[in-house]
Formats: structure tokens, C-alpha cells, sequence
């Protein structure tokens, strides 16, 4: 079930709020142990991940639709956000949470290719063979 901009903005923010404050209470068991520290950042990826849709539906709700988010300023600000918060659990969890960001940009991109990429239609070309 799809929702609009504005609606989606405020779901992602208040996740965003929440797994931020989660991360942070539970942080003395996150940095417990090696599988903790790995699952410290792959919540900070998750926090990545829905920052960036706060973001971009914030952005589609005040610019239009046919606004893009783009690689500088949000990605890059949205992904230091979700490194900086992995950092207060634990080091390793930045560089976990670093691995786990790119790997789920890249499938969201993908995601985003197939469905709003236009194909191009693609035209013969007619050669003349010589005699």
C-alpha cells in the first residue's frame, strides 16, 4: 500500500527517531559482542536507509515530483548521520554500518532504475552490403 510524500516523510522520520534513541539505549549490548557489534551496524544502515527516505520525500513533497535525491548533499549527509550514530555504540559499527549502507544504496538504486527508468526504444539499423 503506497502513501503519499508527506506521509511517508513523517513515518521515516519518526523510525528514524526511534531506532536512533533504541540504538543508543541499547548500546552497552550492542558493543557486548562481536554479532552485537555487527548488528550495531546493520541498524545503523536500516537508520541510513531511512534517513534518506526522510529526506527524499521531504524533497518530493516541497519541490515536486520530478525532483531527485542526489549523491552530494543527501546521500553523503544522511550516511555520515547514520556512520556518526553507529559510531556513539561502537567503532567497528561505523565500518559495518559503511559496508551495509553502500551494498543497500546499491540495491535501492537498482530498485529505483527498473521502476522509474523510461526503455528506450532501440531502431534497426539498415546496412547496404556491397556487390
Amino acid at each position: 500500500m503506497a502513501v503519499s510524500s508527506g506521509t511517508s516523510f513523517i513515518l521515516s522520520s519518526i523510525l528514524t527517531v526511534l531506532l536512533f534513541s533504541s540504538m543508543q539505549i541499547y548500546r552497552q549490548w550492542l558493543a557486548s559482542s562481536q554479532l552485537h557489534t555487527i548488528l550495531g551496524g546493520y541498524l545503523g544502515s536500516v537508520l541510513f536507509i531511512l534517513g534518506l527516505t526522510a529526506v527524499g520525500n521531504l524533497e518530493t513533497a516541497l519541490f515536486g515530483k520530478n525532483f531527485q535525491t542526489k549523491l552530494f548533499p543527501e546521500v553523503i549527509l544522511c550516511l555520515a548521520i547514520a556512520m556518526t550514530a553507529s559510531g556513539m555504540v561502537h567503532r567497528v559499527c561505523t565500518t559495518t554500518c559503511l559496508v551495509f549502507s553502500v551494498v543497500g544504496l546499491y540495491y535501492i538504486n537498482r530498485i529505483s532504475q527498473q521502476t522509474y527508468t523510461v526503455p528506450i526504444p532501440v531502431q534497426p539499423i539498415v546496412t547496404k552490403k556491397k556487390k
